[in-house]
């Protein structure tokens, strides 16, 4: 009787916590597939967040930019660390030529301190962020474009003082490894507009972390 109350119980906690897991999932799933965002071509609403350098910024502060590299990133993922210096070169290179980099961090910071604002700006000091590295703590802007993933970008065309749309997914074909990269998508997206060519791959999967959410 003893041997059977036991393992019933056992039985008991593992069921508990295969459910817990699959409420867990479920949730996450529910709230990527409630948020599905903008869409190739759409016109992207205004936002205003702060930034780890104490200003707030907002996407009309980029009005005389050609466009913007929007990438939704945070300090935890190992994906992120892993472009973290991607994100950097594709800054340098492409600031220049209208189109910088802004990255969000929408994480919940509940669940991952490290994402913690004070922790934004310990980050961009040591890592010399050359591009705002802003903060959405409401999670609304992450759900306005519908982004998933960290890192997941969004390249934005300026055109007429209305941002649109122009590729949404990864940043190339190689998370693990950048001297292993075959495909630039983010880096083929911004040659072909800053030449005024249509972006040919225009969306692709986003790799990396899921966006942990607040509960609602």
């Amino acid at each position: 009787m003893k041997n059977m109350k036991k393992k019933f119980g056992i039985a008991l906690v593992a069921v508990l916590a295969l459910g817990t897991a699959a409420t867990l999932f479920f949730k996450q799933k529910n709230a990527e597939a409630s948020s599905a965002g903008y869409e190739v071509g759409a016109t992207v609403a205004g936002f205003q967040l702060k930034s780890v350098d104490g200003n707030t910024v907002s996407l009309a502060d980029f009005k005389t930019q050609k466009g913007v590299i929007v990438v939704f990133t945070c300090n935890h993922c190992p994906f992120a660390k892993a472009y973290e210096d991607r994100v950097l070169a594709l800054d340098k290179k492409y600031a220049g030529l209208g189109y910088p980099v802004v990255a969000i961090n929408s994480n919940d910071v509940t669940t991952y301190e490290e994402d913690s604002f004070e922790n934004m700006k310990i980050r961009a000091k040591d890592k010399n962020y050359s591009f705002p590295y802003l903060f959405d703590e409401s999670q609304a802007v992450a759900k306005a474009f519908g982004a998933t993933r960290t890192p997941h970008v969004y390249i934005l065309k300026n055109e007429g003082s209305k941002f649109t749309v122009q590729y949404i997914g990864t940043i190339d074909d190689n998370a693990q490894d950048a001297s292993g990269v075959t495909k630039r998508y983010v880096e083929d997206a911004v040659n072909n507009l800053s030449t005024g060519k249509p972006v040919v791959v225009t969306t692709t999967k986003a790799v990396g972390c899921a966006i942990r959410w607040r509960d609602a």
